[in-house]
């Protein structure tokens, strides 16, 4: 397998995902990767769709709670991703060397906020489905500025909340069943990548990273 980052970055950014429940990481993806993506995105944003809430089989759309659009992925069709599909496939793997989580799967979607969308206070878990371990976000926004909103707000155990701002090549990943989350209005068009890191079937109960 191509090594994409160094194993010592994988290893501390485990380390502060075990610490915090959450990592932020800057500049994750290069610029070639990052220009893949963005021209994708850019490509299929007309076939992009209004996105709901719950599962697949119960989902409501709920303009009140959810305000952004989706495009789903699947890696034999969307083959233009192939560097980024690998990029999955190494984040996997050092989960499962070095965490020993047993992930067997991933599903993914390009997620657009038009200006004023958001996404109210949530875990990325569903009542009937309990399957989804690690969220992943790749942010695609060129030139974001403070002001511009759409920031993700990550709710602590402390009471307190965390403002990620959704720079360009930044990555945040966080315990899919564990942190609750929102994402603020949008002041512009906001864009990113967004996914979970999957154990099949579905597992009863939480996962500590040790």
């Amino acid at each position: 397998m191509e090594e994409y980052h160094a194993l010592d970055r994988w290893l501390s950014w485990m380390d502060e995902l075990a610490l915090n429940d959450y990592v932020i990481i800057d500049d994750f993806l290069r610029e070639d990767r990052l220009n893949v993506l963005q021209a994708f995105f850019k490509e299929h944003l007309e076939a992009f769709t209004k996105a709901g809430i719950g599962a697949l089989n119960d989902q409501m759309i709920r303009s009140d709670i959810r305000g952004d659009f989706t495009y789903w992925l699947d890696r034999k069709r969307d083959t233009p991703l192939d560097s980024i599909w690998s990029l999955i496939d190494e984040t996997i793997h050092i989960y499962n060397r070095y965490c020993y989580l047993g992930l067997s799967g991933y599903e993914f979607h390009l997620a657009h906020y038009p200006t004023g969308g958001h996404y109210d206070k949530h875990l990325d878990q569903f009542n009937n489905r309990n399957n989804r371990t690690i969220s992943m976000i790749f942010y695609l926004n060129k030139n974001w500025q403070k002001g511009d909103g759409g920031e993700l707000e990550i709710y602590q155990e402390d009471g307190s909340t965390l403002l990620v701002e959704p720079l360009e090549a930044r990555c945040v990943m966080f315990k899919s069943a564990v942190v609750p989350h929102a994402v603020l209005a949008s002041n512009k068009p906001r864009y990113s990548l967004t996914g979970w890191l999957l154990q099949q079937p579905s597992k009863l109960g939480q996962f500590s990273l040790t």
